[in-house]
């Protein structure tokens, strides 16, 4: 059933001069967990962490590898959790870096995406956005997922001292994952889209 969504988005896209876009959001703290490292023999590495909640939020969007164009990836990040406003600006970012055109955006069902100033913003820009829905409880089917456990595997044995070397740290790591195309078409796979 993705596989046949998808088809219709690329014949969508080209129709339009849209390109698809997977939108999603991501949270990264001071509290992650710990992932394994090395150490010398009897010397157990010791992580000290600041305790606190979600202190940087991410903005992602991926886009779809559509005629042979490569997958591309872009990252917004703010202080705290992400509300309509933070969306929006991020929305609006991700249009400008992916040259102005319409964009065919691809969301879950997350309140901020349903939310009524968000929908406010795209029922006035009807002709810069079209919205898809990906089914409920279904993350498995967005390739954007797989972006976001990249970055926090990536991540993982972080120690940041500051609300800004999280947010370094976190901006880093999309960075570098926006330079592997192969990988970011993996992610594609994995949710069972076709990338051809």
């Amino acid at each position: 059933m993705a596989r046949a969504r998808l088809a219709a988005h690329k014949k969508g896209a080209r129709r339009l001069g849209a390109e698809v876009a997977f939108l999603d959001e991501t949270g990264h703290s001071y509290r992650a967990r710990v992932g394994t490292t090395w150490a010398p023999a009897g010397h157990a590495p010791v992580l000290r962490r600041v305790s606190k909640r979600r202190e940087i939020s991410s903005v992602v969007c991926l886009t779809a590898p559509l005629d042979g164009r490569p997958p591309r990836l872009f990252a917004r990040h703010f202080l705290g959790s992400v509300h309509a406003p933070e969306l929006i600006t991020a929305v609006c970012y991700f249009q400008r870096r992916l040259g102005g055109g319409p964009l065919i955006l691809v969301l879950d069902r997350l309140n901020v995406h349903r939310a009524h100033l968000t929908q406010a913003f795209f029922a006035r820009h009807c002709d810069e956005f079209l919205l898809e829905w990906l089914p409920s409880y279904a993350p498995e089917v967005n390739p954007e997922e797989q972006c976001n456990g990249w970055v926090k595997r990536a991540t993982l044995n972080g120690l940041p001292a500051s609300d800004a070397e999280l947010r370094r740290l976190a901006r880093r790591a999309f960075q570098r994952l926006a330079r592997r195309p192969s990988v970011m078409r993996e992610f594609f796979a994995h949710a069972g889209l076709s990338v051809t």
